[in-house]
């Protein structure tokens, strides 16, 4: 564990950061413009769809504040973990009440855990953010995020072995553009490199293309979730698995389970990029 001081790092656990924002149903329109979904009952007062709390709380920090792939630089409310590449690895949500578009609402997120394992490319840390979504008094949601901090993976660096998908009871292909990635990283505020510097995901990272936002897919699945459950989404749990690049065609897929849905969405050889279980 060469230069993870782990015992400074977990000073960070506790840090606890507050912000307020408005649901803004314009923004909402322009993330269904993004998705290609039906925009017009997107107004003030509609159900903000699950996972669209990320297009709020944005933060934009000014560009000497942020590291060499655009994220803001460590050691702020993250801790300054000294791995190169940092990733959205997953996370686990609970929808206690609905948020409506309009509304004034408020973040609490503190930094919950960090923690350390050997890897077969090196050393990774977790770093784990819960955040509480409250409408007024009330949480509306809750959120434990998991960050990965990891070495730079070498190019043409053998990857490892695929996860196959169960059999879909329902699959839709997803298709990315450049444009819907540069939409995506626009309206989340996002400025890591690797979803729109193709120099830098190939140079510096390590990736053969532009790569597809972890959270974008896990939106994909939710709102499938929802939209084929027909109920409120109660838990929605979901892991990144495999990193997708651009022109790297995606199926979105569900298949029922005792409680609820696995979904996952797959590459073209059928292997999982992300995975996720829904229940309602």
């Amino acid at each position: 564990m060469s230069g993870i001081q782990l015992e400074f790092l977990r000073t960070w656990i506790g840090k606890e950061t507050i912000s307020e924002d408005v649901l803004s149903s314009r923004h909402a329109r322009l993330m269904g413009a993004t998705l290609g979904l039906p925009q017009d009952a997107l107004v003030d007062g509609a159900e903000l769809p699950p996972l669209w709390h990320w297009l709020y709380f944005l933060e934009g920090l000014p560009a000497g504040e942020l590291g060499p792939d655009g994220h803001p630089a460590r050691g702020g409310f993250l801790p300054p973990v000294p791995l190169p590449n940092r990733m959205w690895a997953g996370g686990r949500l609970e929808f206690h009440a609905p948020l409506a578009l309009g509304r004034s609402v408020r973040k609490r997120s503190a930094v919950r855990s960090i923690g350390h394992k050997r890897g077969r490319s090196g050393d990774l840390v977790f770093v784990t953010v819960r955040h509480e979504i409250l409408d007024g008094d009330r949480i509306a949601i809750t959120e434990d995020h998991d960050i990965v901090y990891k070495e730079t993976t070498p190019p043409h660096a053998a990857s490892e072995a695929p996860v196959a998908g169960p059999q879909a009871s329902h699959s839709e292909r997803f298709e990315a553009t450049s444009t819907m990635l540069f939409r995506y990283s626009a309206l989340t505020f996002n400025g890591h490199r690797i979803h729109y510097d193709q120099d830098y995901c190939r140079h510096v990272e390590g990736y053969a293309n532009l790569v597809i936002h972890g959270p974008l897919q896990a939106t994909l699945l939710a709102n499938m979730a929802a939209r084929l459950g027909q109920k409120p989404l109660r838990h929605f749990h979901y892991r990144g698995l495999r990193p997708s690049v651009l022109g790297t065609s995606l199926t979105v897929n569900a298949a029922p389970t005792v409680d609820g849905l696995s979904l996952w969405t797959a590459q073209p050889d059928g292997s999982v990029s992300m995975q996720a279980e829904a229940t309602f």
